[in-house]
């Protein structure tokens, strides 16, 4: 152990669920909630947080980098599409994990129209990374998308 270490205040940290922190960019139709971040627990190589996304809200084409994503499904179903062309497609439900690797083209969809989804979202690192790409959805995206601190709202 050393010696200038002060573990009561450096060492592991417990976020509540009650208490994320709600003051995030908010959307219609959805919410967030982060949970591990830099400022709240002195995190320097990842986030992670909660989202829930109404009924029927997708996102447009995109990829994040070189940053990885967990994504773990805790109530709903969510619909990953990915590829080129968004050509391959899989879903989850509750207990499931999704991996999003660094680069890859993808939409993410709340497969259900009459229920939320709500997922912990993890991520490697704190930059928004998003890149928006000219890939002609197969799914468009509805009214009330999925945005959060790396899916920009494409209205605003």
């Amino acid at each position: 152990m050393d010696d200038n270490s002060n573990w009561r205040d450096d060492g592991v940290k417990v976020i509540p669920g009650n208490q994320l922190d709600t003051n995030t960019p908010q959307t219609p139709g959805m919410s967030r909630a982060a949970a591990i971040t830099h400022a709240r627990t002195g995190a320097s190589k990842l986030w992670a947080g909660t989202v829930t996304i109404h009924p029927d809200a997708k996102t447009g084409a995109h990829h994040h980098g070189e940053l990885e994503s967990v994504i773990y499904v805790v109530k709903g179903r969510a619909r990953m599409r990915w590829g080129d062309r968004l050509e391959f497609v899989a879903e989850a439900g509750p207990g499931d994990f999704i991996y999003v690797p660094p680069y890859v083209p993808h939409q993410e969809i709340n497969a259900s129209t009459d229920d939320p989804l709500e997922c912990v979202l993890c991520r490697s690192g704190m930059d928004p990374v998003v890149v928006n790409l000219d890939i002609e959805p197969v799914e468009k995206p509805e009214d009330v998308y999925w945005v959060d601190s790396i899916h920009p709202d494409p209205n605003g």
